[in-house]
């Protein structure tokens, strides 16, 4: 009867001790997810109610929630009317980014892909080159991507997307990204529907696998309206500096606009 006594006392003592240990699991599993968090949502570390200025939160598109581009006003600009209003924001927001790239890099330890999409004129260069000008060149790469090469059509579709992807401690910007390869081929009917299909899938699949490997991902698309880039356009053709970047392929882009926002 005592050694049987023992025996159950030690049982209970082991369920005791793994279910400390497995309340201890949850929370520092908790803790990690509250702490990730928290670096895709900064702005409300500083403030949660009201909402913080400029209103990020605004315009995040929550992980389960659904999206109609149309439902979005693309001239919305909550009271900034001019460059100057957001300069001493911009300024320091870069100051920001410039000290998380720095401790990022230093720690080694994780990895930062930022995803721009836009269309023709959409302000993927300019994000890049005003967003990140006080980055250390050492600690950022950005990666544009055109037609697929001969090698690279020959592979799967994200094959050379996932050698671009970052390695710990460095942030990569991808200016036009995978989701080229569920845009144009649909819009313009390079592949069939069975093709491009499945690939939504994938690259969901790939984003997660990236993230379980320590890659934050944040997608932005930076919305513009039909006449603004219009605008936009024309602005290129009168300024003779910038008269390089107009092609008139993008004429053509243009007359689909439509089905690229459907797409």
């Amino acid at each position: 009867m005592a050694e049987r006594t023992r025996t159950t006392g030690r049982r209970a003592a082991t369920r005791d001790r793994n279910a400390k240990a497995g309340s201890a699991t949850r929370a520092a599993a908790k803790r990690v997810t509250d702490e990730s968090a928290a670096v895709t949502r900064p702005e409300r570390l500083v403030v949660d109610q009201p909402p913080p200025d400029p209103d990020y939160p605004r315009y995040r598109v929550e992980p389960g929630s659904r999206l109609r581009l149309a439902d979005v006003d693309p001239e919305e600009s909550e009271h900034y009317r001019r460059k100057k209003d957001v300069a001493d924001g911009l300024r320091q927001q870069r100051e920001l980014i410039a000290d998380l790239q720095a401790r990022l890099y230093a720690e080694k330890a994780r990895s930062l892909l930022i995803v721009l999409q836009a269309m023709d004129t959409g302000g993927k260069d300019g994000t890049v080159k005003g967003v990140f000008q006080g980055v250390n060149p050492q600690g950022c790469q950005v990666w544009s991507f055109k037609a697929p090469s001969n090698e690279e059509a020959d592979h799967d579709f994200l094959w050379r997307y996932h050698q671009k992807v970052p390695p710990r401690g460095m942030i990569h910007i991808f200016n036009r990204s995978h989701y080229e390869d569920v845009l144009i081929v649909r819009v313009k009917g390079l592949v069939p529907e069975e093709t491009w299909r499945p690939r939504y899938h994938a690259i969901n699949q790939f984003e997660h696998a990236l993230t379980l490997a320590g890659v934050t991902v944040l997608k932005f698309m930076l919305h513009i309206s039909k006449d603004e880039q219009k605008r936009r356009l024309e602005s290129r053709l009168a300024n003779p500096d910038k008269r390089w970047k107009f092609q008139l392929g993008d004429l053509k882009e243009r007359a689909l606009w439509d089905d690229y926002q459907r797409a």
